[in-house]
């Protein structure tokens, strides 16, 4: 008789155990699986969007490079020695002018950024959103810089020619050429500005989304709506 209840009690509990793990099987192992490829992919959308709103629109306001010690643009390395001989020989305000104007200059230019960034972002694929999810910090960044970096480029350079004109940088800077290059016993420079201010341009726009990026991805508090939340979790756990 206690045969056979125990075996009975055995046959109770192997089925028992079948239909629990028959329910474990049908469990999410992980918040992953309760989101969507879509629910992914917009969640990055939304952090590279803000990152663009927060950020890049800064950057277009008076200072936004020049006083942004983040992004601010210095001289390029053949002007380093023109910047400190101008003041060496009292023209410190000339030279503080032609680093203040290349700043100017790449505020201008910054405005034609949004709406390359914005066809970029609509573009992202799921895949490239779950790797983006799981990658480094500045895995969005870096796809956003893959996707425009070419096309940006080919918009910041006119306007920065423009703007040179507008805010009298190329006169501000033929007149700190034309006093360096008369200076005795120094070697004469023509820098490409238009060039060089485009490339720092760009470095700072990437630079400012990266900032938003890091911010969404390391403080929950950024994470300012529930796909956010939601998405940025699957992160958190990698």
């Amino acid at each position: 008789m206690i045969k056979k209840v125990s075996l009975a009690i055995c046959i109770l509990v192997i089925v028992s155990c079948a239909e629990l793990q028959q329910v474990v099987n049908q469990l999410p192992t992980s918040t992953e699986s309760v989101l969507s490829n879509e629910t992914i992919a917009n969640g990055l959308k939304e952090a590279l969007d803000l990152g663009i709103e927060k950020q890049v629109s800064k950057l277009t306001a008076t200072d936004g490079f020049y006083k942004n010690e983040l992004v601010k643009i210095l001289l390029p390395e053949d002007l380093q020695k023109v910047d400190k001989t101008l003041r060496d020989i009292g023209l410190g305000s000339l030279a503080d002018e032609g680093l203040k104007v290349l700043n100017r200059a790449a505020e201008d230019a910054v405005s034609e950024a949004t709406p390359i960034f914005v066809n970029a972002v609509k573009e992202m694929s799921f895949a490239d959103a779950k790797n983006i999810l799981l990658g480094s910090n500045d895995a969005a960044t870096t796809y956003l810089e893959t996707k425009t970096n070419t096309e940006l480029y080919s918009k910041f350079n006119p306007v920065i020619s423009e703007s040179f004109k507008k805010v009298g940088a190329d006169k501000i800077w033929s007149s700190i050429i034309t006093k360096y290059n008369s200076i005795p016993l120094t070697n004469n420079v023509n820098p490409d500005l238009t060039d060089y201010v485009t490339e720092e341009a760009l470095s700072g726009v990437y630079k400012m989304i990266a900032v938003e990026e890091e911010e969404i991805r390391t403080k929950y508090s950024s994470r300012t709506t529930d796909v956010l939340k939601k998405v940025f979790a699957l992160q958190d756990k990698k």
